[in-house]
This record gives C-alpha cells, structure tokens and sequence, in this order.
C-alpha cells in the first residue's frame, strides 16, 4: 500500500472520530437548551432525557438507511 494512501486513511479516522464527538457535543447542548444540569428542574431533565435518546434513535436510523443504499 502506498504510504500517502495509509497516512491519509489513519488521518481520516482521526477526523471523523472528532467530528462525531463534536456533533454528539452539540446535540446534547441543543437538548439541554445551553442550561447545565444543576440548573434544570426534574421536566427540563426529562425532557433533554427524550431529546438525547430521539437524537440517538435518529442517527441509528441514518446508519440503517446507509446500509442499506449500499
């Protein structure tokens, strides 16, 4: 294998590994609404539970979906 091929591969695994972590970052931000947990009352916990477990539930979904375009 070439070594630019190998090195832009390992490169890439970096990069998408943090760009998945900042998008799930953000996505928890989002469902909390910018509030930090102390700060939330037991509804507001609920609901940034639900937002989370929706926004996971449609990045499985995305995943299936890519599968299956294959």
């Amino acid at each position: 294998m070439d070594l630019n091929r190998l090195i832009q591969m390992v490169v890439n695994m970096f990069v998408r590994k943090a760009v998945n972590k900042g998008i799930n970052a953000g996505i928890d931000y989002a469902s909390r609404r910018g509030k930090p947990a102390g700060e939330m009352t037991p509804e507001e916990r609920k609901q940034a539970q639900d937002a989370r477990a929706l926004a996971k539930r449609a990045r499985e979904a995305a995943r299936i979906t890519r599968k299956l375009g294959r």
